[in-house]
């Protein structure tokens, strides 16, 4: 049984575009997993792992509307069948597991892309990761791309948590692998020139989309972005689903 993020209780499974990253426009259905081992500031996806009792800050603590999440109302188990229904439903063969961090689940993903391999399946698979988790050889021969988001210090989170090495290196070496960094200040860029040459990261693998949660920011920031991506040869990613939908869920 995986353990998915919970909306309206129901599974968050939806048919979409992708908004991010090498496939933007992309039409896609996206499996949102629950749980993750990191404690962005400024993640979108909070109610995936900010619990209630948990320690951690995040940018929203200023509203005073905002509250940690209770697991049981935002986090649900479901068998593969259930979730196999309800992919099949859509018109579409690009499938996106997120989160969350869904490899801390892959074990129990291992059935599910088996699955999803089968002739009259034929699903072609990405995982968005932050990277911090390497994929056990089984998994890898089920996916096809992995999006791996390596977090900045700007995340706030410590960079023993953030950054693994033997991690970073299996996709630094992985065809299957581009690099997407989130982008708030231009001073981020030491970190990331730091991280390409450590690795041995080809400029064509990565991809620079600014932090931004509503259209107004992410413009902000685009002209300067879109600026060091010419001048490194890097590829610039805009957030294209915030400003269709907005910031919101389930779209």
């Amino acid at each position: 049984m995986l353990k998915l993020a919970k909306l309206n209780g129901k599974p968050e499974i939806f048919y979409s575009i992708q908004g991010e990253g090498k496939n933007i426009g992309r039409p896609s259905i996206f499996i949102r997993l629950s749980l993750c081992n990191l404690y962005c500031n400024w993640c979108d996806t909070d109610y995936t792992w900010n619990w209630e009792g948990t320690p951690y800050p995040h940018q929203n603590d200023q509203n005073p509307r905002y509250k940690k999440y209770q697991k049981e109302l935002f986090m649900m188990e479901l068998s593969n069948e259930e979730i196999i229904r309800q992919i099949d439903s859509f018109n579409c063969k690009n499938l996106v597991i997120t989160g969350g961090e869904p490899l801390m689940q892959q074990k129990e993903l291992i059935s599910l892309l088996n699955a999803l391999r089968e002739p009259d399946k034929a699903y072609h698979i990405e995982f968005e990761t932050n990277g911090t988790a390497t994929p056990s050889k089984v998994l890898d021969i089920q996916t096809d791309q992995y999006n791996v988001s390596l977090k900045l210090s700007n995340s706030k989170v410590k960079e023993k948590d953030r950054l693994n090495e033997r991690a970073i290196t299996f996709f630094a070496q992985s065809p299957k692998a581009n690099f997407k960094f989130v982008v708030d200040r231009e001073n981020d860029l030491h970190e990331i020139l730091k991280l390409i040459k450590q690795y041995n990261i080809s400029p064509e693998q990565v991809y620079l989309m600014p932090q931004g949660t509503n259209p107004e920011t992410l413009r902000q920031k685009q002209q300067w972005l879109i600026e060091l991506c010419k001048q490194y040869g890097f590829n610039f990613t805009d957030r294209m689903h915030i400003h269709i939908y907005g910031n919101k869920r389930g779209v």
